[in-house]
Protein backbone atom coordinates (compact mmCIF):
# COMPACT_ATOMS: atom_id res chain seq x y z
CA UNK A 1 0.00 0.00 0.00
CA UNK A 2 1.31 3.94 -0.80
CA UNK A 3 1.72 5.68 2.38
CA UNK A 4 -0.29 8.56 1.96
CA UNK A 5 0.32 11.87 4.44
CA UNK A 6 -1.40 15.47 4.54
CA UNK A 7 0.81 18.00 3.81
CA UNK A 8 -0.55 21.27 4.52
CA UNK A 9 -4.14 19.87 3.97
CA UNK A 10 -3.10 18.04 1.06
CA UNK A 11 -3.05 14.60 0.66
CA UNK A 12 0.15 13.18 -0.94
CA UNK A 13 1.23 9.89 -1.59
CA UNK A 14 4.64 8.98 -1.37
CA UNK A 15 5.97 5.77 -2.44
CA UNK A 16 8.69 3.50 -2.25
CA UNK A 17 10.60 5.42 0.58
CA UNK A 18 13.16 2.78 1.03
CA UNK A 19 14.13 2.14 -2.27
CA UNK A 20 18.05 3.20 -2.85
CA UNK A 21 18.34 5.66 -5.58
CA UNK A 22 22.16 6.79 -5.12
CA UNK A 23 23.70 3.30 -4.79
CA UNK A 24 27.40 5.14 -3.95
CA UNK A 25 25.68 6.81 -0.91
CA UNK A 26 23.03 4.33 -0.28
CA UNK A 27 20.30 7.45 -0.42
CA UNK A 28 17.10 6.54 -0.45
CA UNK A 29 14.12 8.04 -1.83
CA UNK A 30 12.43 9.16 1.35
CA UNK A 31 16.31 10.67 2.66
CA UNK A 32 15.64 12.35 -0.47
CA UNK A 33 11.78 13.39 0.28
CA UNK A 34 13.31 15.08 3.88
CA UNK A 35 15.78 16.45 1.97
CA UNK A 36 13.03 18.04 0.37
CA UNK A 37 11.16 18.66 2.75
CA UNK A 38 13.06 19.64 5.89
CA UNK A 39 16.25 20.85 5.01
CA UNK A 40 15.76 22.75 1.83
CA UNK A 41 11.79 23.47 1.72
CA UNK A 42 11.86 26.99 2.70
CA UNK A 43 14.67 28.05 0.21
CA UNK A 44 14.04 26.12 -2.81
CA UNK A 45 9.96 27.25 -2.76
CA UNK A 46 10.69 30.93 -3.50
CA UNK A 47 12.72 29.78 -6.48
CA UNK A 48 10.03 27.78 -7.32
CA UNK A 49 7.27 29.02 -7.21
CA UNK A 50 6.81 31.85 -9.51
CA UNK A 51 8.61 29.68 -12.52
CA UNK A 52 6.56 26.77 -15.15
CA UNK A 53 8.94 23.68 -13.74
CA UNK A 54 9.83 20.91 -16.06
CA UNK A 55 11.44 17.87 -14.72
CA UNK A 56 14.42 15.87 -14.75
CA UNK A 57 13.08 12.41 -13.68
CA UNK A 58 14.70 9.24 -12.69
CA UNK A 59 12.19 7.08 -10.74
CA UNK A 60 14.64 4.15 -10.28
CA UNK A 61 17.66 6.27 -10.01
CA UNK A 62 20.29 7.72 -11.63
CA UNK A 63 21.74 4.90 -13.48
CA UNK A 64 17.89 4.11 -14.54
CA UNK A 65 16.02 5.03 -17.19
CA UNK A 66 16.59 9.09 -16.67
CA UNK A 67 13.60 11.26 -19.07
CA UNK A 68 12.87 15.51 -19.24
CA UNK A 69 9.35 16.16 -19.01
CA UNK A 70 7.47 19.80 -19.20
CA UNK A 71 4.41 18.46 -19.20
CA UNK A 72 2.51 17.80 -16.25
CA UNK A 73 3.15 13.91 -15.73
CA UNK A 74 -0.28 11.30 -15.47
CA UNK A 75 -2.31 11.60 -12.46
CA UNK A 76 -1.14 14.36 -11.51
CA UNK A 77 -3.54 15.86 -8.69
CA UNK A 78 -6.37 18.88 -9.85
CA UNK A 79 -4.78 20.33 -6.75
CA UNK A 80 -1.44 20.95 -8.16
CA UNK A 81 -1.20 24.26 -10.19
CA UNK A 82 -0.55 24.20 -13.74
CA UNK A 83 -0.03 27.48 -16.52
CA UNK A 84 -0.33 27.39 -19.96
CA UNK A 85 2.69 27.84 -21.85
CA UNK A 86 2.17 27.09 -25.47
CA UNK A 87 4.70 25.80 -27.27
CA UNK A 88 5.40 26.10 -31.01
CA UNK A 89 4.36 22.17 -31.23
CA UNK A 90 1.37 22.26 -28.63
CA UNK A 91 -0.31 25.50 -27.90
CA UNK A 92 -2.52 23.99 -25.70
CA UNK A 93 0.48 23.13 -23.16
CA UNK A 94 0.44 23.21 -19.69
CA UNK A 95 3.20 23.07 -17.23
CA UNK A 96 2.97 22.80 -13.19
CA UNK A 97 3.74 25.47 -10.96
CA UNK A 98 5.26 23.97 -7.85
CA UNK A 99 4.10 26.80 -5.32
CA UNK A 100 3.84 25.21 -1.59
CA UNK A 101 5.43 22.33 0.02
CA UNK A 102 2.74 20.05 -0.80
CA UNK A 103 3.44 20.68 -4.46
CA UNK A 104 7.03 20.57 -3.91
CA UNK A 105 6.44 17.13 -2.26
CA UNK A 106 4.17 15.65 -4.58
CA UNK A 107 7.03 16.42 -7.49
CA UNK A 108 9.84 15.11 -4.76
CA UNK A 109 7.79 11.54 -4.51
CA UNK A 110 7.87 11.45 -8.61
CA UNK A 111 11.98 11.62 -8.33
CA UNK A 112 12.88 14.78 -10.28
CA UNK A 113 15.30 17.06 -10.91
CA UNK A 114 13.77 20.76 -10.65
CA UNK A 115 14.44 22.86 -13.68
CA UNK A 116 13.11 26.21 -14.60
CA UNK A 117 13.26 29.31 -17.26
CA UNK A 118 14.28 33.19 -16.17
CA UNK A 119 10.61 34.38 -16.73
CA UNK A 120 7.67 34.08 -14.41
CA UNK A 121 4.52 32.73 -15.10
CA UNK A 122 2.94 36.40 -14.88
CA UNK A 123 4.84 37.85 -17.69
CA UNK A 124 6.05 34.94 -20.35
CA UNK A 125 9.33 35.40 -21.90
CA UNK A 126 10.40 38.51 -19.72
CA UNK A 127 13.19 37.48 -18.03
CA UNK A 128 13.58 38.74 -14.42
CA UNK A 129 17.27 37.45 -14.34
CA UNK A 130 19.97 35.70 -16.74
CA UNK A 131 22.34 33.23 -16.45
CA UNK A 132 25.40 32.06 -17.58
CA UNK A 133 26.35 28.64 -17.35
CA UNK A 134 30.25 27.78 -16.88
CA UNK A 135 30.69 24.38 -18.51
CA UNK A 136 34.22 23.01 -18.24
CA UNK A 137 35.35 20.48 -20.84
CA UNK A 138 38.13 18.20 -19.72
CA UNK A 139 40.48 18.35 -18.50
CA UNK A 140 39.21 21.74 -16.91
CA UNK A 141 37.28 21.22 -13.82
CA UNK A 142 35.24 24.04 -11.54
CA UNK A 143 38.57 25.43 -10.86
CA UNK A 144 39.01 26.64 -14.06
CA UNK A 145 35.05 27.89 -14.22
CA UNK A 146 35.87 30.19 -10.90
CA UNK A 147 38.48 31.63 -13.07
CA UNK A 148 36.13 32.70 -15.42
CA UNK A 149 33.82 33.28 -13.18
CA UNK A 150 35.54 36.06 -11.39
CA UNK A 151 36.25 37.67 -14.88
CA UNK A 152 32.55 37.57 -15.64
CA UNK A 153 31.71 39.29 -12.11
CA UNK A 154 33.75 42.01 -12.32
CA UNK A 155 32.83 42.56 -15.72
CA UNK A 156 29.22 42.49 -14.95
CA UNK A 157 30.05 45.18 -11.89
CA UNK A 158 31.19 47.28 -14.74
CA UNK A 159 27.93 47.43 -16.14
CA UNK A 160 26.23 48.20 -12.75
CA UNK A 161 24.60 44.35 -12.31
CA UNK A 162 25.42 42.16 -9.54
CA UNK A 163 26.10 38.16 -9.48
CA UNK A 164 25.51 35.60 -7.64
CA UNK A 165 27.68 31.83 -8.04
CA UNK A 166 25.50 28.55 -7.58
CA UNK A 167 27.25 24.85 -8.44
CA UNK A 168 25.72 23.31 -10.98
CA UNK A 169 25.40 20.18 -9.05
CA UNK A 170 27.52 18.21 -12.01
CA UNK A 171 30.67 19.43 -13.29
CA UNK A 172 30.17 23.32 -13.61
CA UNK A 173 28.89 26.32 -11.81
CA UNK A 174 26.06 28.61 -12.95
CA UNK A 175 26.00 32.40 -12.43
CA UNK A 176 22.79 34.14 -11.99
CA UNK A 177 22.04 37.94 -12.08
CA UNK A 178 18.68 39.84 -10.87
CA UNK A 179 17.54 42.28 -13.89
CA UNK A 180 14.27 44.97 -14.10
CA UNK A 181 11.84 42.94 -16.50
CA UNK A 182 13.22 42.50 -19.76
CA UNK A 183 12.64 40.39 -23.24
CA UNK A 184 14.77 37.31 -23.21
CA UNK A 185 15.69 37.84 -26.58
CA UNK A 186 17.48 41.17 -25.40
CA UNK A 187 18.91 39.05 -22.42
CA UNK A 188 20.26 36.42 -24.17
CA UNK A 189 22.17 38.75 -26.93
CA UNK A 190 23.31 40.65 -23.81
CA UNK A 191 24.73 37.40 -22.35
CA UNK A 192 26.20 36.33 -25.94
CA UNK A 193 28.39 39.46 -25.68
CA UNK A 194 29.70 38.92 -22.41
CA UNK A 195 30.57 35.33 -23.77
CA UNK A 196 32.44 36.48 -26.38
CA UNK A 197 34.16 39.20 -24.70
CA UNK A 198 34.96 36.42 -21.86
CA UNK A 199 36.77 34.36 -24.57
CA UNK A 200 38.54 37.50 -25.82
CA UNK A 201 39.84 38.38 -22.65
CA UNK A 202 40.84 35.15 -21.76
CA UNK A 203 41.54 32.86 -24.91
CA UNK A 204 43.42 29.64 -23.27
CA UNK A 205 40.21 29.58 -20.64
CA UNK A 206 37.08 30.80 -21.84
CA UNK A 207 34.71 29.62 -25.33
CA UNK A 208 31.68 31.01 -26.37
CA UNK A 209 31.18 28.16 -29.04
CA UNK A 210 30.23 24.71 -28.50
CA UNK A 211 32.48 23.34 -31.20
CA UNK A 212 33.43 20.13 -29.72
CA UNK A 213 37.66 20.14 -30.98
CA UNK A 214 37.90 23.77 -29.12
CA UNK A 215 36.09 22.61 -25.96
CA UNK A 216 39.35 20.54 -24.30
CA UNK A 217 40.66 22.19 -21.07
CA UNK A 218 38.50 25.34 -21.53
CA UNK A 219 35.35 26.57 -19.88
CA UNK A 220 32.58 27.36 -22.43
CA UNK A 221 30.08 30.20 -21.55
CA UNK A 222 26.84 28.96 -22.22
CA UNK A 223 24.74 32.20 -22.85
CA UNK A 224 21.81 29.97 -24.38
CA UNK A 225 19.80 28.90 -21.44
CA UNK A 226 18.25 32.41 -21.46
CA UNK A 227 16.16 32.31 -24.14
CA UNK A 228 12.23 31.52 -23.60
CA UNK A 229 12.13 28.01 -24.39
CA UNK A 230 15.02 27.22 -22.53
CA UNK A 231 15.65 26.40 -18.15
CA UNK A 232 18.33 25.90 -15.79
CA UNK A 233 18.34 23.91 -12.79
CA UNK A 234 16.59 25.47 -9.87
CA UNK A 235 18.37 26.33 -6.79
CA UNK A 236 19.25 23.61 -4.44
CA UNK A 237 17.76 20.69 -6.38
CA UNK A 238 19.19 17.20 -6.48
CA UNK A 239 20.79 16.32 -9.95
CA UNK A 240 20.79 12.73 -11.45
CA UNK A 241 24.58 11.84 -10.53
CA UNK A 242 25.75 8.75 -8.83
CA UNK A 243 25.50 10.67 -5.60
CA UNK A 244 22.86 13.44 -4.03
CA UNK A 245 25.09 16.43 -5.16
CA UNK A 246 22.87 19.37 -5.21
CA UNK A 247 22.96 23.08 -7.28
CA UNK A 248 24.45 24.47 -4.46
CA UNK A 249 24.85 28.26 -3.93
CA UNK A 250 28.50 29.55 -2.84
CA UNK A 251 29.95 32.64 -1.74
CA UNK A 252 32.25 34.73 -4.25
CA UNK A 253 34.87 34.01 -1.17
CA UNK A 254 34.62 30.21 -2.03
CA UNK A 255 34.51 30.90 -5.12
CA UNK A 256 38.06 32.71 -5.31
CA UNK A 257 39.82 30.00 -2.77
CA UNK A 258 38.64 27.16 -5.63
CA UNK A 259 41.95 25.10 -5.60
CA UNK A 260 40.86 21.35 -6.66
CA UNK A 261 38.02 19.99 -8.38
CA UNK A 262 36.15 18.55 -5.71
CA UNK A 263 36.08 22.03 -3.32
CA UNK A 264 32.89 23.00 -4.22
CA UNK A 265 30.85 19.49 -4.37
CA UNK A 266 27.80 20.36 -2.03
CA UNK A 267 25.61 16.60 -1.06
CA UNK A 268 22.33 16.37 0.51
CA UNK A 269 23.91 15.86 3.79
CA UNK A 270 26.19 19.14 3.71
CA UNK A 271 23.19 21.56 2.88
CA UNK A 272 21.83 22.00 6.46
CA UNK A 273 24.52 23.36 7.90
CA UNK A 274 25.16 25.37 4.83
CA UNK A 275 22.29 26.83 5.17
CA UNK A 276 22.50 27.64 9.06
CA UNK A 277 25.81 29.38 8.31
CA UNK A 278 24.90 31.30 4.95
CA UNK A 279 20.95 31.51 4.71
CA UNK A 280 19.56 31.47 1.34
CA UNK A 281 22.70 33.17 -0.63
CA UNK A 282 20.44 33.26 -3.85
CA UNK A 283 17.52 35.40 -1.97
CA UNK A 284 18.79 38.83 -3.75
CA UNK A 285 17.30 37.08 -6.70
CA UNK A 286 13.37 37.17 -5.81
CA UNK A 287 14.09 41.13 -4.12
CA UNK A 288 13.03 43.36 -6.66
CA UNK A 289 14.79 46.05 -4.62
CA UNK A 290 18.38 44.01 -6.00
CA UNK A 291 16.81 44.38 -10.10
CA UNK A 292 19.20 46.42 -12.11
CA UNK A 293 18.76 47.49 -16.23
CA UNK A 294 20.54 45.84 -18.94
CA UNK A 295 22.97 48.54 -20.05
CA UNK A 296 21.87 50.79 -23.01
Amino acid sequence: MTPITEVEGRRVSLSNLDKILYPATGTTKGEVLHYYAATVGGVILPHLRERPVSFLRYPDGPDGQVFFTKNPPPGTPAWVETTAVPRSEDPGARQVVVRDLASLMWAANLVVEFHTPQWRVDAPEIADRMVLDLDPGSPATVVECCAVALWLRERLAADGLAAYGKTSGSKGMHLLVPLEPTPSGEVSAYAKRLAVEAEAALPELALHRMKRSLRPGRVFVDFSQNAASKTTATPYTLRARPEPTVSAPVTWEEIAGCREAGALVFRAGDMAARLDRHGDLLAPLNDPEKARPLPA
